[in-house]
């Protein structure tokens, strides 16, 4: 029996890259090109760099980001990745300058924020009154107290119990270790909870190989995964209670 469901929150509750719309219409650039052009503002205070070197440096901190990511399980913090951007461009900033540098980032999904799945605030309310609900979600640049913020402002952050971002707890999906503390905070059995996410390498193949039920989510985006690897798939959220309410054991 389900007691307990984890939700990814990146194209699962909200949608990725959804501010950027709202960026360029407020005469904004993209996330990606003004998070160079912060690093040259702040190293620029103190010695000139080109920005194209700053790109070059920010692009192979990116790229081994990535390959962290995806085959470690690890997202390195927002302060290291900057930290190795200002190594490989020959600079460095004072603390207070740099915790400056990392707040500009790690808020910027803050200021142009995305926008929310239809339907997902009347979905995860009504299964809050049936079920203990978690979040497990990688944080990429915006980090798990930012991740909080967005939920709190929608008043979704009041029915979930337990959350595992990947920047406090040291790993990310689907290394075990994210879903053993999920499963620790929720208090329940792996058989006993259920996963919604958007990946299939992530949400789906990461929750089976530890006995839990998984659900995919294309209420957002749908990447051609086999929808038959996971338990269920929907493409609405109106779906999503009479999904759960129907996996076999």
């Amino acid at each position: 029996m389900i007691k307990a469901i984890t939700f990814d929150l990146w194209d699962t509750v909200f949608i990725d890259d959804s501010d950027e719309p709202k960026r360029k219409a407020a005469g904004k650039p993209t996330k990606a090109i003004e998070r160079r052009q912060l690093v040259k503002q702040f190293v620029d205070k103190h010695q000139q760099v080109p920005q194209e070197i700053v790109n070059a440096a920010y692009d192979a901190q990116d790229a081994a980001f990535r390959k962290a990511w995806h085959d470690l399980q690890i997202t390195w913090s927002v302060k290291e990745r900057l930290e190795i951007v200002l190594k490989g461009i020959g600079a460095t900033l004072p603390e207070d300058e740099l915790a400056e540098l990392v707040r500009l980032h790690e808020e910027m999904e803050l200021e142009f924020r995305p926008d929310f799945v239809p339907g997902v605030h009347e979905a995860i309310k009504t299964l809050s009154e049936k079920y203990k609900l978690g979040v497990i979600s990688d944080a990429i640049f915006s980090p798990g107290r930012s991740l909080r913020k967005l939920l709190e402002d929608e008043g979704l952050l009041q029915y979930f119990s337990t959350f595992v971002f990947s920047d406090e707890v040291g790993c990310s999906k689907p290394h075990v270790c994210v879903f053993n503390a999920a499963k620790k905070g929720l208090g329940v059995e792996f058989n006993e909870i259920v996963h919604i996410g958007d990946r299939e390498h992530n949400d789906i193949l990461g929750p089976e190989k530890m006995g839990m039920k998984s659900i995919l989510c294309l209420a957002a985006l749908d990447r051609g995964s086999n929808r038959n690897r996971a338990d269920a798939y929907f493409e609405n959220y109106s779906e999503l209670p009479n999904l759960i309410k129907n996996l076999k054991d």
